[in-house]
C-alpha cells in the first residue's frame, strides 16, 4: 500500500512539474513575443521617421548595413563611396537595434556640433567606459559635463601652455638622441608610432604630474599600463562575446585589462592624494601656493585649486578621473597627428624642405636649438602642413551624439531625439563637394589668406562647438614645436615596412581608436648638422 503511495506521489509531482514548466514556458514565450514586436515597432517607427534621409542598400531587413562597417583600409574607402554618392548624409541601421544617422557635409555637421551641451549626449563603447573612472569630462553629460568643463578650462590657458613649450622640447630632444644612436649604428629605417607615442607619454606625464618617467629610455610600469590598456581596448572591441563584462572579466585579457588598470589607478591616486596633502600644509603655513617660485604649475595642480560658483573643487576621484582621461585621450591623438604629418612631409620634399627653411630661419643667431611659445605663430607654412594633415589623416574619425531633442537639418529633414548620430570627420575632410582634390597633400589650402571662403565647419579635427576637444591647443602647440625639431634635425623620406617589404608609400591606413597604419609606419631618417648650434640639456 504504502509503495502505491509512493508511486502515485511521484506520478502527480511530475504532471505538477511538468504543469508549471508549461506555465513558465509559455511566459517566456509571451515575454519574448512582446519583446520580439516592440523592438520591430520601434525599427517601423524609426525607418518611417528618418525615411527623410537617402539609404544605402543594405544588406538584408533584418541585419541592416550591420556587415558594413569595417575598420580597415576598405572601411575608409567605402566611406569615400558614401560621400560621393550621397553629398552630405544618410541613414544607416544595425540590424533593428540601432538606427543611425551619418553626416558629412559642413552644412548638416554645423547644427549638430554646436547645439547647446545640456542637450547633447556623448555616446562611448563599453570597453572605453572601464577603462575611464567615474564621469570624466569625456563622457559626462549635462550639468555634471557643464560644471566640470567650467572647473578644467584654466588648465588649458594660454599661459599655462606657455609653461608646457619647453617640456615638449626636452622631450623631443630626448627621442632624438635616441634616433641618431639608432642610426649611428645603421638602423635608418624608424616605425614611428613606437617611437613618437613614447614622447608624447613622457611629454604628458611631465605636463600632468612633473613626473620624469624616462620612459623613452627605460621601461615604465604607469606608461606600460597605458598601452596594455590601449591594445587591450582594441582587441575587445573586434570580439563582440567580449563586449559582455560577465564574459569578458573571466578571459586572460580581462584579467589584464583589471591588472593595467589597477597600476593606472594606483598611479594617479597617490599623485592626487600627494600633492592635496602638499597643498593642505603650504595653506597652513600661509605659503601662497599659487605663485610658488620652486616649480611650475601642472594639470593637477591647476584642477586641485579650481573652484565652482559655490567654492567647491572636484572630488579626489573626479581629478583622478579627468588626469587619466587627460593621459589617455592625448597621449594617442597627438602621436597619431604627429606620425602622419612626418608621413606626408617624407612624402613630399618640396614641402619639407620649405619647412626646414622656415625653422631654420626663426633660428638664425641663436646658439640653442629650442622652439619657444613665441615661436610658433611664426611657423606658418609648418602650421598650414600640420592642418593639412590633419584633415588628410585625421586621428579621430567620427563623434557620435545622441540629443534629447529632435534636431533640423537642412532640407527639412529632422534627426528625431534619442537617435545615434554619426559625425564623420573623415567624410566631411574627404568630401569633394568641400574640398578640391581632396584626396591630395595641399597644404596651401590652409594658406591664412585664403581661408574666408572655407565653410566653417569643413575643417573638424578637434570637433567643434561646446563639446569640441577642450585639449586642441595643447596639441597644436606640441605638434608645432616636434614637428619644427624634426624637421631641423633629420631628413625624412618613405620607410620600407620589413614584414611587407614595401615602401610605406603604400600604406595601409588602420582606424582603430585613432588613426594608424597597418604593420606601422616607417620613414627613413637622415640626421642633418645644423652649425654653431647645440640642443638644450634635458631637464
Amino acid at each position: 500500500m504504502s509503495l502505491l503511495l509512493g508511486v502515485l506521489s511521484q506520478v502527480l509531482s511530475w504532471a505538477s512539474l511538468c504543469q508549471v514548466l508549461k506555465m513558465v514556458g509559455t511566459g517566456l514565450v509571451a515575454v519574448v513575443a512582446v519583446w520580439i514586436v516592440r523592438l520591430f515597432v520601434h525599427h517601423a517607427w524609426y525607418t518611417h521617421r528618418l525615411s527623410c534621409f537617402s539609404k544605402p542598400p543594405a544588406d538584408s531587413w533584418l541585419k541592416g548595413h550591420l556587415g558594413q562597417m569595417q575598420s580597415t583600409e576598405e572601411g575608409l574607402l567605402q566611406v569615400d563611396d558614401l560621400v560621393r554618392t550621397y553629398k552630405h548624409s544618410c541613414s544607416w541601421f544595425l540590424g533593428p537595434f540601432y538606427h543611425l544617422v551619418r553626416v558629412f557635409h559642413p552644412d548638416y555637421v554645423k547644427p549638430l556640433l554646436m547645439a547647446s551641451g545640456r542637450i547633447i549626449y556623448i555616446l562611448t563603447s563599453k570597453q572605453c567606459l572601464s577603462y575611464f573612472p567615474g564621469q570624466s569630462l569625456l563622457l559626462s553629460n549635462g550639468e555634471v559635463w557643464s560644471r566640470r568643463r567650467r572647473l578644467l578650462t584654466p588648465a588649458f590657458h594660454f599661459d599655462i601652455l606657455k609653461n608646457y613649450v619647453v617640456t615638449f622640447n626636452t622631450s623631443a630632444n630626448t627621442m632624438h638622441d635616441k634616433w641618431r644612436r639608432l642610426v649611428a649604428e645603421g638602423r635608418t629605417n624608424l616605425e614611428m608610432f613606437d617611437h613618437i607615442t613614447l614622447m608624447t607619454l613622457d611629454s604628458l606625464l611631465k605636463c600632468a604630474f612633473s613626473y620624469n618617467s624616462n620612459c623613452q629610455e627605460s621601461t615604465s610600469e604607469y606608461v606600460s599600463a597605458i598601452v596594455e590598456l590601449s591594445d587591450l581596448i582594441i582587441d575587445r572591441r573586434l570580439k563582440i562575446l567580449h563586449h559582455w563584462d560577465w564574459i569578458y572579466w573571466k578571459t586572460q585579457q580581462g584579467k589584464q585589462f583589471k591588472k593595467a588598470l589597477s597600476v593606472v589607478h594606483r598611479f594617479t591616486r597617490e599623485v592626487v592624494q600627494k600633492r592635496r596633502a602638499l597643498i593642505g600644509q603650504q595653506k597652513e603655513t600661509e605659503t601662497d601656493f599659487t605663485k610658488a617660485p620652486q616649480r611650475k604649475r601642472d594639470f593637477v595642480d591647476i584642477i586641485l585649486l579650481s573652484k565652482d560658483e559655490d567654492g567647491q573643487g572636484l572630488t579626489d576621484e573626479e581629478i583622478q578621473a579627468e588626469a587619466n582621461t587627460f593621459m589617455f585621450a592625448g597621449h594617442d591623438t597627438t602621436a597619431s597627428a604627429i606620425c602622419w604629418t612626418l608621413y606626408n612631409l617624407a612624402r613630399h620634399a618640396e614641402y619639407q624642405e620649405r619647412c626646414r627653411q622656415e625653422v631654420m630661419d626663426l633660428m638664425q643667431g641663436r646658439d640653442r636649438e629650442e622652439i619657444e611659445w613665441e615661436d610658433l605663430a611664426n611657423l606658418t607654412f609648418t602650421t598650414m602642413c600640420i592642418r593639412e594633415s590633419l584633415r588628410l589623416h585625421s586621428p579621430v574619425q567620427a563623434v557620435t551624439r545622441k540629443y534629447t531633442q529632435d534636431m533640423v537639418l537642412p532640407g527639412n529633414r529632422t534627426v528625431p531625439e534619442g537617435t545615434i548620430c554619426l559625425v564623420s570627420i573623415y567624410g566631411t575632410h574627404h568630401n569633394p563637394t568641400v574640398w578640391t582634390n581632396p584626396y591630395e597633400f595641399e597644404p596651401l589650402r590652409f594658406d591664412p589668406a585664403d581661408t574666408e571662403n572655407r565653410s566653417s565647419h569643413a575643417f573638424i579635427p578637434f570637433s567643434s562647438g561646446p563639446r569640441n576637444c577642450i585639449g586642441q591647443k595643447f596639441a597644436l602647440a606640441e605638434l608645432r614645436v616636434v614637428v619644427a625639431l624634426t624637421l631641423l634635425r633629420f631628413r625624412l623620406t618613405l620607410g620600407v615596412n620589413p614584414e611587407l617589404g614595401s615602401s610605406s608609400g603604400g600604406v595601409r591606413r588602420l582606424p582603430q581608436l585613432v588613426l594608424r597604419a597597418e604593420g606601422g609606419l616607417w620613414l627613413q631618417l637622415e640626421p642633418l648638422t645644423t652649425p654653431n648650434m647645440e640642443e638644450p640639456q634635458a631637464e
